[in-house]
């Protein structure tokens, strides 16, 4: 085999079995869950109208927090990169969303999506969410 098919050859092996998928490593991280990341996070939707999980550079939280402005400002708002727990909390949502990505937001109790879901409401339909 020649110098130039050996070198192509190795690009084109598979991945070695030690390197774990997306998946595994949130199983696992679940699985780890502290009960206490799962009760504040429980509680913080159950007792609040409107909640964002967030990161305060993420320009897709940011506009999700603009569009919920104009609708109340009976907003909690968790910036998870400025919390010390922020990565567990992150690694737990999915288990109540179904993604990991933010922002995630909670009205009444109910995972609406991300920011691109937020903004397929009117704001008509925003606000009878949060009054009912």
């Amino acid at each position: 085999m020649s110098l130039r098919l050996a070198a192509l050859a190795a690009h084109l092996r598979p991945a070695p079995r030690y390197f774990t998928t997306t998946s595994t490593i949130g199983q696992s991280a679940s699985a780890a869950m502290s009960p206490a990341i799962k009760t504040l996070v429980d509680k913080t939707i159950a007792e609040n109208k409107v909640v964002v999980f967030s990161k305060s550079y993420c320009p897709y939280c940011k506009r999700a927090k603009q569009y919920l402005a104009e609708d109340t400002s009976d907003v909690l708002v968790l910036e998870l990169d400025e919390r010390d727990d922020g990565s567990q909390i992150q690694a737990y949502l999915p288990t109540l969303s179904g993604f990991s990505t933010v922002p995630q937001i909670f009205i009444n109790q109910k995972s609406i999506g991300g920011s691109s879901d937020l903004l397929k409401l009117s704001h008509d339909q925003v606000k009878a969410m949060i009054a009912a």
